[in-house]
Order: C-alpha cells, then sequence, then structure tokens
C-alpha cells in the first residue's frame, strides 16, 4: 500500500503532464476557444505527418519480451475475430489521446488497447482486470529475481461461446478483401482520371492523412474493394462495399499524395469547385 507522500508526489508528476495550449486554461470557457484551436483538439493524434519536429535518432534495438508477446497477443486477437486491424489502430493510435500517444513506447500503446478491447467488448469486466493485476503485482511484489514471468490463467475454455465481431464472421473461409469482390460496381475514377484529396472534416478517426488534403494527381491504379477504414474500424456490420464507401481510389497519387482508399476521399479535378462527389 502507497503511503499519503507517495501518492502526493504521484499527482504533482500527473500534474505536470500538459497536452494543452500553454496560452489557455484548463477547460477553457467556449469564447477563449478559436476555430483553429478546436480543429487542432479534434486532430486524430497519430496523423503527424507534416507537423514540425525535431529530427529523432534511429536506434536498431532489439524488441523486449513483452514487446514480442503483445504483439502476438493482438495477432491472436484479430485471428480468433476479436477485433480488426483497423480497431487496434484507432484504439492504440487515437481513442488514447494525444498525450499518451506521444508518451508511451509503440507496443504500450498496443497493449492498452488489448484491454479496452477485452473490456469494452465485454470479454472481461474492468473488475476483474484489476483485481488481476493486483495478484500479479503481488506475485512479484520483490521483482522477478531472475525469475520468468509465469502466466496463472484461472481457467482455459475451447472458446465456442466467444462472441467474434461481424466482420471475421463474414470472412471465415474466404479472406479479406476477397470476401468484398465483385461487390461495389464500377469504380467513380479510372486510371488517368485527375483528382483533387478532398477536405473533409475530420472527427475520431482518419486514413487521409492532413497533409495530403488538397493535393491533386492523377489516377495509377484502382486498389481492391474493401470498407472504409472510418467505418470498418467501428466493426460496422452493415459495412460493406457501396456507391461511398468503395476503396476505388490509387495510392499513390502520381507520387504526389497517398490517399485514402474509398471513393469519398477524392473528387474529380474540375474547375467547378462545386463538384464534390459523395
Amino acid at each position: 500500500m502507497s503511503s499519503a507522500a507517495e501518492r502526493a508526489a504521484a499527482l504533482e508528476l500527473v500534474a505536470r503532464l500538459k497536452s494543452a495550449y500553454p496560452e489557455l486554461p484548463d477547460a477553457p470557457t467556449p469564447d477563449l476557444l478559436d476555430h483553429a484551436r478546436l480543429v487542432a483538439y479534434l486532430k486524430p493524434v497519430h496523423d503527424v505527418g507534416g507537423e514540425p519536429d525535431a529530427p529523432m535518432k534511429y536506434e536498431n534495438k532489439d524488441y523486449e519480451y513483452w514487446e514480442h508477446m503483445t504483439y502476438v497477443m493482438c495477432e491472436v486477437l484479430a485471428w480468433r475475430g476479436i477485433w480488426l486491424s483497423e480497431e487496434r489502430r484507432r484504439i492504440g493510435n487515437v481513442d488514447v489521446g494525444r498525450a499518451v500517444y506521444l508518451g508511451l513506447p509503440y507496443y504500450g500503446r498496443w497493449l492498452l488497447a488489448v484491454a479496452r478491447v477485452l473490456i469494452e467488448k465485454h470479454h472481461i469486466g474492468l473488475t476483474e482486470l484489476s483485481e488481476r493485476m493486483a495478484e500479479v503485482q503481488e506475485r512479484y511484489v520483490a521483482g522477478l529475481e531472475g525469475k520468468s514471468l509465469e502466466a496463472q490463467p484461472r481457467s482455459q475454455g475451447g472458446g465456442a461461446d466467444v462472441k467474434r465481431n461481424s466482420h471475421h464472421l463474414h470472412a471465415v473461409g474466404k479472406g479479406d478483401p476477397q470476401v468484398y469482390a465483385g461487390k461495389a460496381g464500377e469504380p467513380r475514377f479510372r486510371v488517368g482520371d485527375a483528382v483533387v484529396v478532398r477536405e473533409l472534416p475530420v472527427l475520431f478517426y482518419t486514413r487521409t492523412p492532413e497533409y495530403a488534403r488538397g493535393a491533386t494527381g492523377v489516377i495509377d491504379a484502382v486498389a481492391y474493394e474493401s470498407p472504409a477504414a472510418e467505418d470498418e474500424t467501428w466493426d460496422r456490420p452493415d459495412a460493406t462495399p457501396n456507391g461511398s464507401t468503395w476503396s476505388g481510389l490509387p495510392w499513390p497519387i502520381s507520387g504526389t499524395a497517398t490517399p485514402e482508399r474509398h471513393k469519398t476521399a477524392c473528387a474529380p479535378k474540375s474547375p467547378n469547385t462545386g463538384c464534390r462527389l459523395r
């Protein structure tokens, strides 16, 4: 059990962590928040391309054991239909917020995503997870002392009663994106078409980098059929390829940009500024 002084020190450390504009107070009143800052707050934090920053030193560091195991857990959850790769990207890269995204190791965010998806999809309860974490802490209260971590599961089962996500169920035995083949109709854009990447409002998640918006180019190839990432990330049962969500865009566009794959990301490049297809 931590002491009062230790808890006070922990709270002081938390108070130093800032992910807001220093010129504004915490939880500013609406009159203090302009549109530009509002857009910045709402921007998905994983879309960092083009943001000014200092160069990072690349280090060819071996992964630690827990990082390998985290990757394995994430892959098993995908293979067994608990989540999609787009769900993992959103939960581990965007939903965590800017401070966690920039502050934790890469696989640290993956590990948080594992816990969150299991809780949100009711495979475990938060109380259950907290109790198990406390048990593990008590088991290694003196550290590993040269021993390896040991799994002590309370039970093991076949998983027949585990609820799988809808995308997994309809793709079993067929594959993804093969399950969507031939379901999208004719592509809206064809090779050689001039297009511009649309500047759509962004909420919660996107795969269209901000720096690519407004970029122009020429269609180089037509991609495979698949739901839009923005719909697939919530495992929508009706997220099927159709007139507005088909992955009919090339990437890259003549090497000038890499827009999101579905039709809503681009519009024809035309003098008619009102021409924006959905």
